[in-house]
């Protein structure tokens, strides 16, 4: 080869490797993943510690068989094949959804399900997290090109739809869940109000709430965020756009709270251009369970914003403070 022809052969090599590094840059997004928690290098092998605690192998697994059973026809009829990878062994802390050749996949992780915060509820709400983002509809990762449903929407789709079904199953009725503190006297007293006269449903409204109580110590530690998390101190953040990454650790724990006060039917499916449809928003008469503004940011045909502000964090405080105010809170009632 002539130096000439090297010159002109080097530069032609790094337009290829470039074309070829953009192609799979921008390739088709249902090749990406995405997980319940932010990335992280967390570890809990079999043999550790914090091993004896979370839940077993085979609690493990028939929470995976709940969850399985309850959604693969659903995705069936979506056009989809529902797959959980079940790595008991792997000592990743996380979960993650991805769309591979028509096959709706679900990685389980054994490292997050032995976490010292997990519950069999709990970790059927991180199931659910990940069948939220292949079914959770808008708002979605990018704007709406992409296959899955952003962080925000997956958490709000796990109490408002997913957990549902799953908790109206007779098969999770003997799972492990967090029975609580003084916050499930705040949660019942709010799905009272949610599902008035229904004590099936307030009952299912407390424990999705619950479960996401559970996970929340483990969203603060990975965070480091070290304020005490409770149903009745939400997030007042509100955001200029929607935030399609992980919320903050309360943010989080008030979007589990708000999905499972949404009282809208839980048959009716999210759309995926459309984030008012199958949805709790105020322009349809709903006072309880919206999306929290600390991650999303209501479209102005669906929500004057102005009057979000003025009825949901003035509501939210005067719950609190009432809440705090009550005698039997303090006295173990």
């Amino acid at each position: 080869m002539s130096k000439k022809e090297k010159l002109f052969f080097l530069p032609a090599v790094m337009l290829s490797t470039c074309l070829i590094l953009s192609q799979n840059s921008f390739s088709d997004s249902s090749a990406s993943k995405e997980s319940f928690l932010p990335p992280n290098q967390l570890q809990n092998p079999i043999n550790s510690m914090s091993a004896k605690s979370g839940i077993t192998e085979k609690q493990f697994n028939e929470v995976i068989d709940e969850v399985e059973a309850v959604y693969a026809p659903i995705v069936a009829a979506h056009g989809g094949a529902l797959v959980f990878n079940r790595l008991w062994n792997d000592p990743t802390v996380n979960s993650d959804a991805e769309q591979v050749n028509g096959q709706w996949i679900i990685n389980s992780y054994g490292g997050l399900a032995r976490d010292k915060h997990m519950t069999q509820d709990g970790f059927a709400l991180v199931a659910c997290h990940e069948m939220g983002h292949h079914l959770g509809g808008a708002p979605k990762y990018g704007g709406g090109d992409n296959w899955a449903s952003d962080e925000g929407e997956a958490d709000y789709f796990s109490t408002s739809k997913c957990l549902h079904r799953v908790f109206a199953d007779s098969g999770s009725a003997q799972f492990t869940r967090f029975w609580g503190n003084k916050d499930s006297i705040f949660v019942r007293k709010a799905c009272a109000k949610s599902y008035p006269n229904n004590q099936g449903e307030i009952s299912i409204c407390v424990r999705e709430a619950m479960a996401g109580l559970s996970v929340s110590g483990l969203l603060a530690e990975l965070t480091r965020d070290h304020k005490p998390l409770h149903f009745y101190t939400p997030d007042t953040h509100i955001v200029a756009q929607t935030n399609d990454n992980h919320p903050a650790a309360q943010c989080r724990l008030d979007t589990y709270f708000q999905g499972a006060l949404c009282n809208k039917s839980y048959l009716i499916d999210m759309s995926n251009t459309d984030p008012a449809v199958g949805a709790c928003v105020l322009s349809q008469g709903y006072t309880s369970g919206m999306r929290p503004l600390c991650w999303y940011k209501p479209s102005p045909d669906e929500l004057p914003r102005s009057i979000h502000v003025a009825n949901v964090s003035s509501a939210l405080k005067a719950n609190a403070m009432s809440f705090l105010k009550s005698p039997s809170l303090w006295k173990g009632r």
